[in-house]
């Protein structure tokens, strides 16, 4: 299964969430995984060089890749459990290229204006790319959320502007929470400093709700 965390807004989280997805296949369902780090900032890459060099988290692979990587990515697929594909925040030709080929997208938004606005323009390349690949399911998932119980709202309502333009959005959200930053400077994952903890069942819960979707119970692009 190919899995890709893309989108054409930065700072929503999406290396993090590539992260943590990355630990648990390769830990709660003892999977073969490869993570593609085809950001040029290369967070996931430091991320990797980080945990590789703590002989007490066990290791990731992890490759880069970019520009026109299709034929690497189907090619990549045929050796691993999961392939989870860590593309920047802006449109490029890795991010098209990826979802051109990916069985799962999934795109982190802040409940912001401004990432938001991102909305009409993903929903344009996901349909344009969805022509060629007509397997891809993707999904928005509503990130770094304010913990306040009056902002619920907010949240709700980033969900509603992007369940209007026919796009699946993940029930699962993750909060604005310290511990994601810290586990991202120490190579680990919040599922494994604190494997009870409320983020990293905020993880396992996204993880697990994209294993249960099923091609025919995806939202169909108009």
């Amino acid at each position: 299964m190919m899995i890709l965390v893309g989108g054409e807004k930065g700072g929503s989280g999406k290396s993090c969430l590539a992260q943590n997805l990355a630990v648990y296949f390769a830990g709660n369902k003892k999977a073969i995984v490869l993570m593609v780090d085809c950001d040029p900032q290369r967070t996931t890459s430091d991320w990797i060089q980080a945990r590789n060099s703590d002989p007490s988290l066990p290791a990731i692979n992890c490759i880069q890749l970019y520009g026109k990587i299709r034929n690497d990515l189907l090619s990549l697929v045929q050796h691993y459990d999961y392939v989870i594909v860590d593309c920047g925040g802006q449109d490029n030709l890795a991010l098209r290229a990826a979802m051109s080929v990916a069985d799962h997208v999934i795109i982190p938004l802040r409940p912001k204006r401004r990432d938001l606005k991102t909305v009409p323009h993903m929903e344009d390349m996901l349909s344009t790319c969805k022509m060629v690949n007509p397997k891809m399911i993707a999904s928005f998932v509503i990130t770094q959320c304010p913990a306040l119980p009056n902002q619920m709202g907010r949240i709700l309502e980033a969900k509603e502007v992007c369940r209007s333009y026919g796009i699946n959005v993940l029930d699962a959200i993750t909060y604005n929470r310290n511990i994601y930053d810290d586990s991202e400077e120490q190579g680990s994952s919040v599922i494994e400093i604190d494997p009870t903890g409320k983020a990293a069942h905020e993880m396992m819960t996204i993880a697990e709700e994209l294993l249960a979707m099923e091609p025919d119970n995806s939202h169909e692009f108009n």
